[in-house]
């Protein structure tokens, strides 16, 4: 913790690199480039066929980041399939972060269309079904994406948002008016992505006869199997004999004449809603995650919420800062993987939870990131000059005009471009002398804008010297901390 680390260095000094590379091509050896040369040569092979072979994959931006950074051949293979037009991408956030649960979704706003822009620029391709991090839906989510202009959504097929109905039949969310809800089938895509190697597990072997067999068997109009992708040579290794059930999969599905494979945006054309799915955002979101399936896996006890607090109320503060340095650092501190490393129940879950932990213990994880918290908030307050209180821009008594800033840094990007009568109104009252006095604890800038009030300005006159006080203050008050953080 607060080591002599310049800015350009500061994102190496968080995140482990080589660790993430290591693991990376590791994964890549044994899962992405084998299952996904896999996956080519099947759509290849019933490429002419009436009914062809389909898949659908979810790819976060931080994935791309670092198949750019360390395996480009894992990129380009994603880039061959979704060129076979067999291949349909998932929208979802940028960061795999948990921004979709903060009461402010406006960072869940921009991550989503962050990666949109993404998929256009990388694949050409403009996504059209929406999956939220770990699945976590809820009424609001599903509004939002619906706002965002995404024909459909998915999340989990868990029973008590069904209440009795099946999971294989697609549903319209609660308050929306276009967007359709698909919902994967936890049973039998954790028969492949959790029990497909277990020795205890009665149905072992699992081949992919008896595996078709159960899909012909299952009513209903679509069935959603949805793993981790990692299940492919990862979470059961190659020896295991996953690769060669994938591989042999589709042609005894399609020996079934009423199966046939679809992209998630054919089943939303395909099929009207069956019915209505109602997940209130307090208490009730859904996740795929662990035996509950809702947020307790990120947010199940004190130390996963006190760093989920202290990340999500840095967002102010960050964005004020005006620098891409701190805000990518800051996004790359929500992925859910930081909180699903100090997850402390035990059992299956726990298992689970450690087998993908980098860390010895999840008190462990959290000393690391809480550290690195720590650490990095201090640095952006060093950058903004934070106020206790926050400051809201009025035009009148009775006319806020939607503008708030948190910290001296905001104040001097909001001069600039306010509208002049709410620069009027605030310093003829003396609202901005007091706020620096009593927020920002600034006696001397307080004094300064005392005397702005005696100099009766008006209009861009005002603008202009308002400014030249402020940012003078702020440039004093945020020189180089001798290497903490340089502005």
């Amino acid at each position: 913790m607060f080591t002599r680390v310049k800015k350009e260095k500061l994102f190496d000094h968080y995140f482990d690199n080589e660790k993430n590379r290591e693991i990376f091509n590791r994964v890549a050896r044994k899962c992405y480039l084998p299952t996904n040369s896999i996956l080519l040569e099947l759509i290849d092979r019933h490429r002419r066929d009436s009914r062809r072979v389909k898949f659908s994959f979810s790819l976060s931006g931080v994935f791309v980041e670092q198949c750019e950074m360390f395996n480009k051949e894992v990129l380009e293979s994603f880039r061959q399939l979704v060129e076979t037009g067999c291949v349909e991408l998932l929208a979802q956030t940028y960061y795999h972060s948990l921004a979709g649960l903060y009461p402010d979704k406006t960072e869940f706003i921009e991550q989503v269309k962050m990666h949109r822009q993404l998929m256009r620029d990388l694949f050409k391709y403009e996504p059209k079904v929406f999956e939220n991090t770990e699945l976590l839906y809820n009424n609001v989510i599903a509004k939002i994406a619906e706002n965002l202009g995404y024909d459909g959504i998915y999340t989990e097929g868990i029973e008590r948002i069904l209440g009795g109905r099946s999971p294989n039949y697609v549903y319209k969310p609660k308050g929306c008016d276009k967007i359709k809800v698909i919902l994967r089938n936890y049973r039998l895509t954790d028969d492949i992505g959790f029990r497909f190697s277990s020795p205890s597990w009665e149905e072992r072997p699992l081949t992919a006869e008896k595996y078709a067999g159960w899909l012909a068997a299952t009513p209903g109009h679509c069935i959603n199997i949805f793993p981790d992708y990692e299940t492919f040579g990862e979470h059961h290794w190659p020896e295991t004999g996953v690769h060669e059930f994938l591989r042999h999969l589709p042609d005894y599905i399609l020996k079934y004449e009423h199966l046939e494979f679809a992209t998630p945006s054919e089943i939303i054309k395909k099929y009207p809603p069956m019915g209505e799915i109602d997940v209130f955002e307090l208490g009730g979101t859904v996740s795929w995650a662990d035996i509950e399936r809702d947020v307790s896996c990120w947010l199940g006890n004190p130390m996963q919420w006190a760093c989920y607090l202290t990340i999500k109320e840095l967002e102010p503060l960050v964005k004020e800062s005006m620098d891409d340095n701190l805000l990518r650092i800051w996004r790359f501190l929500q992925l859910s993987d930081h909180l699903y490393y100090i997850f402390t129940a035990g059992g299956a879950p726990g298992e689970v939870h450690s087998y993908f932990s980098p860390f010895d213990s999840p008190y462990e994880a959290y000393i690391t990131l809480s550290s690195i918290l720590s650490e990095f908030e201090c640095r952006v307050r060093l950058n903004v000059v934070p106020a206790e209180r926050s400051f809201i821009f009025y035009r009148d008594v009775d006319q806020p005009i939607g503008v708030t800033v948190y910290s001296l840094k905001g104040f001097v990007e909001s001069i600039k471009t306010v509208d002049i009568k709410s620069l009027e109104f605030h310093l003829s009252r003396g609202d901005f002398t007091n706020w620096v006095k009593d927020s920002l604890h600034d006696p001397l800038l307080a004094d300064e804008l005392k005397q702005l009030m005696h100099e009766k300005l008006a209009g861009e006159e005002l603008r202009r010297k308002l400014r030249k006080v402020v940012e003078k203050r702020y440039k004093q008050l945020s020189k180089s901390q001798d290497g903490l953080y340089i502005v």
